[in-house]
C-alpha cells in the first residue's frame, strides 16, 4: 500500500488537512478583488492553500497566474519571470504563445524555444542587471489589459514575495505600489515565509508598499482537526492510531503540517497492517528521522556562534510564554546580558532559523528542536 501522508510539496486534495476557514477567507478575498498578504514559517502551506484557492475558482470567470520569485535576485529576473507566469497562465500553445507575450510584453523582446522536454517555452531578451522603470510598468500592468482582454477577472499569487528585499533598489516595491493601485480587475495575493521581512515591507511607513494590503497569518493546525484525519488515513489502510497517541504525536510538532505529515509518514511506515501504533513508536520514529537528519543539524550547529547555539538551547528547552531577554533566561542559559541574547536573535532571525513569534521566537525546524533537546 501507498504511505497516505504526504510531505515536501504542494499537498493536493487527498493530503490536505482541513483549512477550511483559512481557504475560504483567501477565497472571498480573491473574489472581491482584493489585495492579500499571506504570511507563515517555511513549509507550513501557504503555496498549498493558495493553489487550492485559485484552483477552486471558476475558469469561465478567472484567470489564475501563478509567480514564483525565489529564483530571482534583481529586478531584471523579477520582470522577466512574471513575464513569462502571465504569458504561460495566458496560452499554452506554441503558436499563440509568442503572439500572446508580443501584444502584452513588446517592449521585453520575447521569443519562444522548446524545453527538453519538447514543451514551448517564452524567453524574454531582458539580459542581467537592473530592469528599467518602463519594463516593471509593462510587466507589472499586463494583468489588468489581460484581465480587459479576456473579460475575466486575473489572480495573481507571487510566492517567496520577500526576495524582492533582496534586490539592490526598491524600484520594484515603487512601482508595485503605483501599479496595482489603479487595477481595477486584478486581485493579488503575496505569500512570503520570512515574516520580520514581510512585515517590515507592509508595516514600515517608508516603505513603498505600507498598507498596500490585507494581512493574513497563517498558524499550525489545531490537533482537533489532525485527529481525525491522521486516524482516518491510518484506519484506511488497515493500521490503527488512537485518540492519546496521535495527540502526543501532535505534541511532538506543534501541530505544524510539514513536521506532523513527515513524522506520520514514518510511524505509518514502522507500523504493520491491522497493528495499532504503540505510545513508545513515536519516540523511535522521532529517533529515526532525527538520525537521517543528523548530519545537516551538526553541520549547521557548528557554525554558529557559542551565544547563537545557547539562545537555540533555552527556546528549545523552555516552557511558553518564553522570555528570551529576561534575566532568568541569560543566567540560565549562560548568556550573561540581554544585548547578547538579543545580537543572537537578529543573527538568527537573517539566518532564517527562527521567527518571531509574538513576544519570543520559535525554531522554524521543529525537528531541529527535538535534536537540540536530545543531543546538545
Amino acid at each position: 500500500m501507498s504511505n497516505p501522508f504526504f510531505y515536501g510539496g504542494i499537498a493536493g486534495n487527498g493530503s490536505f488537512c482541513n483549512r477550511k476557514q483559512e481557504l475560504n477567507d483567501l477565497t472571498d478575498m480573491l473574489v472581491s478583488g482584493s489585495r492579500c498578504f499571506l504570511y507563515a514559517e517555511r513549509r507550513m502551506g501557504k503555496t498549498s492553500l493558495a493553489r487550492k484557492a485559485i484552483d477552486a475558482l471558476p475558469a469561465n470567470e478567472y484567470l489564475p497566474i501563478y509567480v514564483d520569485l525565489w529564483p530571482t535576485d534583481n529586478s531584471a529576473a523579477f520582470v522577466e519571470t512574471t513575464a513569462r507566469a502571465i504569458t504561460q497562465a495566458s496560452e499554452t500553445k506554441a503558436g499563440k504563445l509568442l503572439e500572446v507575450a508580443k501584444a502584452l510584453f513588446s517592449r521585453l523582446k520575447p521569443s519562444v524555444t522548446v524545453d527538453d522536454g519538447g514543451q514551448p517555452k517564452v524567453e524574454f531578451g531582458m539580459g542581467s542587471g537592473s530592469a528599467s522603470k518602463l519594463d516593471l510598468t509593462e510587466a507589472l500592468d499586463a494583468p489588468e489589459a489581460l484581465a480587459k482582454r479576456l473579460k475575466k477577472k486575473v489572480v495573481v499569487v507571487f510566492d517567496e514575495f520577500q526576495q524582492i528585499t533582496q534586490y539592490d533598489d526598491d524600484l520594484t516595491e515603487r512601482q508595485l505600489r503605483s501599479s496595482i493601485q489603479h487595477h481595477k480587475h486584478v486581485s493579488y495575493l503575496f505569500l512570503g515565509s520570512r515574516k520580520h521581512l514581510l512585515q517590515s515591507m507592509f508595516l514600515d511607513q517608508s516603505r513603498p508598499l505600507y498598507r498596500s494590503a490585507a494581512h493574513y497569518p497563517l498558524g499550525a493546525i489545531a490537533t482537533e482537526h489532525w485527529l481525525p484525519f491522521i486516524t482516518s488515513r491510518f484506519r484506511k489502510t488497515k493500521k490503527k492510531i488512537n485518540k492519546a497517541t496521535t495527540i502526543q504525536l501532535c505534541e511532538q510538532t506543534e501541530g505544524h503540517p510539514f513536521y506532523t505529515q513527515h513524522l506520520c509518514h514514518v510511524l505509518w511506515s514502522m507500523t504493520a497492517v491491522g497493528e495499532e501504533v504503540q505510545p513508545e513508536q513515536i519516540d523511535a520514529a522521532v529517533t529515526e528521522l532525527l538520525r537521517r537528519e543528523s548530519h545537516a543539524y551538526v553541520t549547521l550547529w557548528e557554525m554558529l556562534t557559542r551565544n547563537e547555539q545557547r539562545l537555540l538551547r533555552g527556546l528549545a528547552n523552555s516552557e511558553p510564554p518564553i522570555k528570551p531577554f529576561s534575566a532568568a533566561f541569560t543566567r540560565e542559559f549562560g548568556l550573561r546580558s540581554a544585548s547578547n541574547s538579543q545580537r543572537a536573535s537578529e543573527s538568527l532571525l537573517q539566518k532564517d532559523i527562527i521567527d518571531r513569534e509574538e513576544q519570543s521566537f520559535v525554531i522554524t525546524d521543529r525537528f531541529l528542536r527535538l535534536w537540540i533537546q536530545r543531543t546538545t
